[in-house]
């Protein structure tokens, strides 16, 4: 299992970067440089992209290695994937000699067997750069290879830059490997990189717009402990956050902020179920906020740009009245996007998946807990879900009391009570029989997208409000849209007495598998 963390570095401060004293500090001995050439091959229809495995065979000095990945995972810059290589004889891959070193039977194995496999695979791109070796050992005695790569991948023509930085784990902790990024973060302005030189060579050779991530179901383990399961849980969180990344920096569509802002609310939701047990760095919460700041405006304009205006719209029978105020909506969401994307493209959004990563690999909450709170960290995770499922519905049934005399404000925090118990559900779902979980999941879902759909035209009018005072010339069409949004509120609030009664009826799963 290769285990390494990998971050950008521009190649402005790679000088600065090779003056650091980090290096000197714990290098076991003086730096090794070696020019690499690694060629990438797939069949014509990306076969084992398809599968998630990368083929490479890469001339080192006079030696040519082949080396395969499949599978794996990447979270705040940690990629872990299994790897398997061997020297061959030249520049063409032997599937024969990769095959002798997996499992039989194994999925790699299997894939790696498909008839004519060998004659059908084809260079795609090549990498070529200089890589410099740092050999260092942390003070807890784990050893660490950091790597400085420099140079381009090459595709056809064209080109693209390599400037990384790469931490492998040789031995030792995973945590090591943060610890040591923050401490070189401290001076130098690294961005984390989830995305591997395979895939930004695959990307070169058939470009297609970023993906759209959305939450991956859980599946925990029968016999996990509380502190096993809050782990499981924040990684699945961090990488339908992360996933949405390239979409965010790079793409157009509203959805990839949108699933950003949602694996940032689960995320927030888990430390928020398990605050009492293992309390969040004061640090790491206020960047959460921090980020929470920056999504949570940029998405309410995209709503009432792209989704709560134009319903407005269809409903309005002079549509042209309307029209100067959707394209400044639509250049507001605009705006959000952009100052979202610098967030993410920032020094202070790499450090924060630093802290994440170093936090939640090196277990680093034991250091703030007594030894009887360390104890109970062992505790068995279903337990605690089932009494978490409990009080989220008893206080969610607390709060939707008489919903239907509420104004927005309290509604507001009933969708918000909604959403946590909703989330927790899912979280635990893999624990309860399935036909029990799902309907009690699909109740909450339902109730929050219904109290969401008057979220969404309270913030609407509020926010027709500001641009109503920062531009008088569009008071008026302001106006018609709150009138309109107002025509509907009233059947909303009949469909939100439907939705909760639904919901009212059900009890959360409580008996385990």
């Amino acid at each position: 299992m290769e285990i390494e963390l990998k971050l950008l570095l521009e190649p402005r401060d790679v000088a600065s970067f090779r003056r650091h004293p980090l290096l000197t500090h714990y290098a076991t001995g003086k730096p090794q440089s070696r020019q690499l050439t690694s060629i990438y091959f797939d069949t014509p229809e990306l076969y084992l992209q398809q599968n998630h495995t990368a083929l490479r065979v890469r001339k080192v000095g006079t030696r040519w290695v082949q080396t395969c990945k499949s599978g794996g995972q990447a979270a705040a810059g940690l990629h872990q994937r299994p790897e398997w290589e061997s020297d061959i004889s030249g520049a063409a891959p032997d599937l024969q000699a990769l095959r002798g070193l997996l499992e039989p039977g194994s999925a790699v194995a299997a894939l790696l067997s498909a008839p004519d496999l060998a004659n059908r695979l084809r260079p795609i791109f090549t990498t070529q750069f200089k890589r410099t070796i740092w050999l260092l050992r942390s003070q807890a005695g784990d050893e660490v290879e950091l790597a400085l790569d420099q140079g381009e991948i090459l595709h056809g023509d064209e080109s693209i830059a390599i400037s990384e930085i790469e931490l492998e784990l040789k031995a030792g902790a995973a945590a090591s490997l943060f610890e040591l990024a923050l401490a070189l973060q401290q001076t130098l302005p690294l961005r984390a990189a989830n995305a591997s030189k395979a895939e930004r060579g695959y990307a070169m050779h058939a470009p297609q717009a970023p993906a759209v991530v959305k939450a991956q179901p859980v599946e925990l383990a029968p016999g996990l402990t509380l502190e096993q399961g809050f782990q499981v849980l924040l990684g699945n969180c961090l990488a339908q956050m992360q996933g949405n990344e390239d979409g965010v920096l790079h793409g157009a569509d509203p959805e990839n902020l949108h699933q950003m802002r949602v694996g940032l609310r689960r995320l927030r939701a888990v430390l928020g179920l398990f605050k009492k047990v293992i309390p969040t760095p004061p640090e790491i919460a206020e960047r959460l906020d921090w980020l929470a700041a920056t999504l949570g405006p940029a998405r309410d304009w995209e709503v009432l740009a792209v989704a709560t205006l134009d319903d407005v719209v269809r409903r309005c029978p002079d549509q042209w009245q309307l029209e100067n105020l959707r394209q400044l909506t639509a250049s507001e969401a605009d705006k959000g996007r952009h100052a979202v994307a610098a967030a993410v493209n920032s020094r202070a959004y790499t450090r924060l998946l630093l802290l994440l990563g170093s936090w939640i690999e090196g277990r680093r909450w034991r250091e703030e807990l007594d030894a009887a709170q360390v104890t109970g960290l062992s505790a068995p995770l279903k337990k605690f879900a089932v009494k978490k499922l409990a009080g989220l519905q008893k206080k969610l049934l607390k709060r939707g009391s008489r919903i239907g005399q509420h104004d927005a404000a309290k509604r507001h925090k009933v969708r918000i009570a909604a959403k946590k118990a909703r989330y927790a559900s899912e979280f635990f779902a893999s624990y309860f029989p399935a036909k029990r979980s799902h309907a009690y999941v699909a109740a909450l879902s339902d109730l929050q997208d219904g109290l969401g759909a008057a979220n969404d035209r309270s913030v609407a009018a509020q926010l027709l409000q500001q641009v109503a005072e920062q531009h008088p010339e569009l008071a008026q069409s302001c106006g018609l849209a709150v009138k309109l949004l107002a025509s509907s509120k009233k059947h909303n609030k009949s469909k939100i007495g439907r939705l909760w009664r639904k919901f009212a009826g059900l009890k959360p799963p409580s008996r385990p598998h």
